[in-house]
């Protein structure tokens, strides 16, 4: 296994000589907590971790090695302080990983206008706006890796969860266009899109999961395709790899999944 992934510069930071800086969104807890836990147990990165709990996100940080930025990202303004804080302290960010998120469970008309819009912020807003400000930085040194944390929502669409698949869903569009417009460079674009996940996520939503199918995986299984996006520079990973499936049959012959859906729930 290389010391560094592929396209990410090796360079010194002013914390941490020869080692790539990470930025992680969501490290306070699930998938972005189980990420940092993963990474920083190699000693190989030096890591910049994002979330909003301050007081868990320092233990993820003293657990890790890594240092602790919380911010807001449900806030307009969060992900610019969040982008000069960690160039300020590592001087550069050579991979991010937006693993950030929050759901809301429900039908459409029953949910909250600040609902909706708390969830196209920090799901895709600010996923975007975190992108549009590290690139420059990346391309400056043809060098870096994008993860996205996606669902599987986002590929085929989940009942009462409109917004959150949408806003999923976009992220996907997003990481294609991104391949095309660095298509050339040493910078790399991947999307992990995971089902159920055992995490905090669905107490935070106000609604508990109840399918059978696709059991939940644990955080830390997502955190592993998390690290293979990093080092392999993957495009597109699904977890478990069987809802792969599912995605691609949607995609070929969506009305024949729409009906399949709808007789299995």
């Amino acid at each position: 296994m290389p010391d560094t992934a592929p396209g990410v510069s090796p360079n010194p930071t002013r914390h941490g000589a020869g080692r790539p800086v990470a930025l992680i969104t969501g490290a306070s807890s699930g998938i972005g907590e189980a990420t940092a836990e993963l990474l920083g147990a190699e000693d190989r990165w030096l890591l910049l971790l994002n979330g909003r709990d301050e007081a868990r996100l320092a233990g993820v940080a003293q657990r890790t090695g890594g240092t602790a930025l919380p911010a807001d990202l449900s806030d307009s303004s969060g992900h610019e302080q969040l982008v000069r804080e960690a160039l300020e302290c590592a001087g550069r960010v050579d991979a991010l990983v937006a693993g950030a998120g929050i759901g809301w469970a429900g039908p459409l008309v029953d949910m909250p206008a600040d609902a909706v819009d708390r969830l196209l912020t920090v799901n895709l807003a600010a996923v975007v706006h975190l992108v549009r400000l590290l690139l420059p930085h990346m391309l400056d040194r043809d060098s870096g890796r994008i993860v996205l944390v996606g669902s599987m929502a986002g590929a085929v669409g989940v009942a009462n969860e409109a917004v959150y698949s949408a806003t999923k869903g976009a992220l996907q569009s997003f990481a294609d266009s991104l391949r095309y417009e660095l298509a050339g460079t040493r910078i790399k674009v991947g999307l992990v899109s995971p089902g159920a996940v055992d995490t905090p996520f669905f107490a935070h939503r106000g609604a508990p999961y109840h399918r059978e199918r696709p059991r939940p995986v644990s955080a830390e299984r997502v955190a592993r395709a998390v690290r293979r996006s990093l080092v392999r520079g993957r495009d597109d990973l699904f977890v478990p790899g069987w809802l792969g499936l599912p995605a691609r049959l949607h995609g070929v012959a969506p009305g024949v999944f729409r009906s399949l859906a709808k007789r299995v729930g």
